[in-house]
């Protein structure tokens, strides 16, 4: 799949990327643009990670994919690697963000990995297509990882971890930090305990990080993709008419009761939920937000 080259001019140069401090003045993108847009979450973590929190990874990866949310990070081996790939068993969208140019992946065994990907979000890079794969480019690049997320969540990460470095970026952009806490055997995850210490969030699910990033975000009238309030009579949304506050619906009920496919409707729960209009409560049902 060939490459395009989007500046910062250009509309579809993902917005959120506008805002961040040494914002890209180019990206290189193979794959779908328009992936680029969407809510996304990050998961970074060890590259040398325990079976566990690569299971973890790849877990979270493909939960927050199914329910439309895009995961982005950085294809690296260990976590990063099985964060993409649970997003692509959920069939959802992930974008990998490269420390080296697109035409130069690395590492060279996640090949087939950055195919799949392409096919289903983006993998992108700001550096010329035949830039090597440099330390100081990986540090570079995960400005760009948190930069496109409303988050990020840190595995497995050891007090010199590079996932540090991108909790720091997202500090820095207004992003939340959010870690999965782990054994402390070996120092392991004493980097992520340090940032539960400094305030970050302890997550365990899918279901603590939509609960995070939807505390954190503006009233509904200011998020990306929320309506105005001329679309919020009960009529106006399918997917808002089809709940209601005091009857939690499962999702395979809305879905044979909706006129809209399965992926879509995923999408649109996901925004609507970041937005505050629906609620997920016990054993994965949505409820409409009283006054929603």
């Amino acid at each position: 799949m060939p490459a395009i080259c989007l500046d910062a001019a250009s509309a579809a140069f993902p917005p959120r990327l506008h805002d961040i401090p040494d914002a890209p003045i180019r990206l290189w993108v193979r794959g779908d643009p328009a992936s680029l847009a969407g809510h996304a979450v990050a998961i970074v973590g060890s590259r040398r990670a325990s079976p566990g929190s690569l299971e973890l990874a790849r877990r979270l990866g493909r939960d927050l994919a199914a329910i439309g949310l895009t995961v982005v990070s950085g294809l690296a081996r260990g976590c990063d690697a099985a964060a993409h790939r649970g997003a692509l068993e959920a069939g959802g969208r992930t974008v990998a963000v490269l420390g080296s140019g697109i035409d130069v992946l690395y590492p060279p065994e996640h090949d087939l990995l950055a195919s799949e990907i392409a096919q289903r979000g983006a993998v992108i890079s700001e550096f010329s297509p035949e830039a090597a794969p440099l330390p100081f480019r990986f540090r570079q690049r995960n400005r760009l990882i948190s930069g496109l997320s409303l988050g990020v969540v840190v595995i497995e990460a050891n007090e010199r971890s590079g996932s540090l470095i991108t909790a720091g970026c997202a500090l820095a952009q207004g992003r939340e930090v959010m870690v999965v806490p782990g054994t402390v055997h070996a120092g392991r995850n004493r980097g992520g305990h340090l940032l539960i210490r400094d305030g970050a969030a302890l997550v365990e699910n899918a279901e603590d990080v939509l609960g995070v990033l939807t505390a954190s975000l503006p009233p509904p009238s200011s998020v990306q993709g929320a309506h105005p309030a001329e679309d919020e009579a009960p009529t106006g949304d399918p997917v808002l008419d089809a709940l209601d506050p005091e009857d939690p619906q499962e999702f395979d009920e809305l879905a044979r009761r909706l006129p809209v496919a399965p992926a879509e409707l995923l999408t649109r729960l996901a925004d609507l939920e970041l937005a505050g209009r629906i609620v997920r409560v016990a054993g994965g049902r949505f409820v409409r937000s009283k006054g929603k």
